[in-house]
């Protein structure tokens, strides 16, 4: 088991930047494969980037690549999502989730998800 809790979020002007980060318990992490996932209103829950479980292989989206990294540190039990660039169409809820194999970019592989940050981006 592993509880992921989310923070970091708020609001930006298009154009800004914000880092969320989501902080991990138990000793496991770095045997994880991390996640960041989107919802906005009326839509549905959409990939974001992946990271494996050691940092050496990345994934993304093709709506953020170029403008979102993330990284993590496994000493810290903690994974970043570096957002810049912000554009209003980012505004959603933002969802780390964990899963104990490959990096996937499908919701429904993850195992384990925080409750979520609010990112909120006004033109």
């Amino acid at each position: 088991q592993v509880q992921l809790v989310e923070s970091g979020g708020g609001l930006v002007q298009a154009g800004g930047s914000l880092r969320l980060s989501c902080a991990a318990s138990g000793r496991t992490f770095s045997s994880y494969a991390m996640g960041w996932f989107r919802q906005a209103p009326g839509k549905e829950r959409e990939f974001v980037a992946a990271i494996n479980w050691s940092g050496g292989s990345t994934s993304y989206a093709d709506s953020v690549k170029g403008r979102f990294t993330i990284s993590r540190t496994n000493a810290k039990n903690t994974v970043y999502l570096q957002m810049n660039s912000l554009k209003p169409e980012d505004t959603a809820v933002y969802y780390c989730a964990a899963r104990t194999r490959t990096v996937r970019e499908v919701a429904g592989a993850y195992d384990f998800w925080g409750q979520g940050t609010q990112v909120t981006v006004s033109s």
